[in-house]
């Protein structure tokens, strides 16, 4: 029986990518770099801000000085319009009110800054809304790496047995996996099927309440 459930955050709570996309641009078009459109953001998203700088950077602007530069550009506009286009995806306040409801204990962890994933969640989902909620910190190794999902699961007191690793793309069923724990894939974020089930997703959710079924069934 599952009693916590562990979040991704972009693409599986909240869709974030015409933020995430805009700044990156905007940082793009002060150097005279190349753009790209929102599609492509959503490749180059999913294994935290610094390697999103990277892939959007121009090879010839990627010394570790020019990084660590852009880094900071990018992060200082995306806080400044974080919240201009993102909204949660239809259905996943409903799902979250639910599974309080039925007592099931929910988390977020996100290969976003740390810091950046307190404030989203406060301002879409309030302060109570979860019961623990970590990004990408210093010294943790992002997803995949699972040392992030057993620290956070050592915090909530939560047994292996009966967690679930829910996000959208291949690095969250790989951290799942990684974590020795049941992987979901939702079909609403940034990658899609193909990709879920070739990295071994358990189970697919179309829509969120699919999730609850899942939880019924397991």
């Amino acid at each position: 029986m599952i009693k916590t459930i562990l979040f991704d955050l972009d693409g599986t709570l909240l869709n974030t990518i015409d933020d995430l996309a805009d700044a990156a641009n905007w940082v793009c078009t002060q150097h005279g770099w190349p753009t790209f459109p929102v599609e492509t953001y959503k490749h180059f998203v999913g294994n935290g801000i610094p390697k999103l700088v990277e892939r959007f950077s121009p090879e010839n602007a990627r010394t570790p000085e020019q990084l660590a530069a852009t880094l900071a550009e990018f992060s200082a506009r995306y806080d400044a319009h974080k919240e201009d286009k993102t909204a949660p995806y239809p259905g996943i306040l409903e799902l979250l009110a639910a599974l309080k409801v039925e007592g099931v204990q929910t988390a977020v962890f996100s290969n976003k800054a740390d810091a950046f994933c307190g404030k989203i969640i406060e301002h879409y989902f309030g302060s109570d809304s979860f019961s623990l909620v970590r990004g990408s910190r210093p010294g943790v190794p992002t997803k995949p790496d699972p040392a992030g999902v057993y620290s956070l699961m050592a915090d909530l007191g939560a047994d292996p047995q009966s967690t679930l690793f829910v996000g959208d793309s291949d690095v969250d069923i790989l951290t799942g996996h990684n974590a020795g724990l049941p992987a979901l894939g939702v079909l609403w974020g940034f990658r899609g099927e193909a990709e879920l089930t070739a990295a071994g997703a358990d189970a697919l959710a179309a829509k969120p309440e699919d999730i609850l079924t899942y939880l019924h069934q397991h």
